[in-house]
């Protein structure tokens, strides 16, 4: 009888963790789909300054779909769907998830295009731009971190996804020349290998600016003749860009 009743009770145990799993699986779902209209009122506010009142159909889908919850700490999966950055560990963060969207729209990628990250921090933007049917290359110059978010990456089945340790700064010269570029960390001024790197009638997004200052989101375009262009967007706010340069 003993026997039969840890049975049932493990049955039981089995089927409240099941329903638990389903139930948050759904929260984590009306929770994105909340952000995603955040975002798109976010986008209408800023309008003027990015240059469009809405976003790909594309980049909404994906961000519909990534599991943001999936790319933070658990102590900040509560807030894992707030339209606001979080704290990854080692002084990183992961963006705010409007900043993610108007950065990988303003990309305007098409799929099997290439496309340079430099700062995988928690991996969250990769996944996005995974999502989005591209080759995803992505530089973290924190070796832990780089080597945890190559361990998520690889769980949550984006095996796609090419990492590497090293000085995004001056890219990724092996796998160049990138339909896209973007960059996660505020460098005080545009990495010229990064522009080297950037195919004719590519795009770059990168935030522009020292540390502890206003620093403006630029884009910057190289036209198939290769002459390059900048424009200033918003103000943001990341952490630095780090490394020997």
């Amino acid at each position: 009888m003993r026997t039969a009743t840890r049975c049932v009770l493990a049955t039981l145990l089995m089927s409240l963790v099941g329903v638990g799993g389903l139930l948050a699986a759904e929260s984590y779902e009306q929770k994105r789909r909340e952000l995603m209209d955040e975002i798109r009122r976010d986008v209408q506010r800023t309008s003027r300054e990015i240059g469009r009142a809405q976003l790909d159909d594309r980049v909404m889908e994906v961000m519909a779909k990534v599991p943001r919850h999936e790319f933070v700490p658990a102590d900040q999966r509560p807030y894992a769907y707030r339209n606001r950055p979080l704290p990854i560990g080692y002084g990183q963060t992961i963006s705010q998830p409007y900043i993610v969207a108007i950065m990988t729209d303003l990309l305007g990628l098409e799929e099997g295009d290439r496309v340079l990250e430099v700062g995988t921090g928690s991996g969250y933007q990769a996944a996005v731009l995974a999502a989005m049917k591209t080759d995803v290359y992505t530089m973290e110059i924190i070796p832990e971190l780089g080597r945890e978010v190559a361990e998520r990456l690889e769980r949550l089945g984006y095996k796609e996804i090419n990492t590497r340790i090293g000085d995004g700064y001056y890219g990724w010269q092996e796998q160049a020349p990138f339909d896209g570029i973007i960059v996660t960390a505020a460098a005080a001024h545009i990495p010229p290998p990064l522009v080297r790197q950037l195919k004719p009638g590519g795009r770059m997004i990168i935030p522009v600016g020292g540390p502890f200052r206003v620093q403006q989101l630029t884009l910057v375009e190289k036209a198939a003749t290769g002459e390059v262009t900048t424009r200033q967007l918003l103000p943001v706010a990341f952490v630095p860009l780090t490394g020997d340069h």
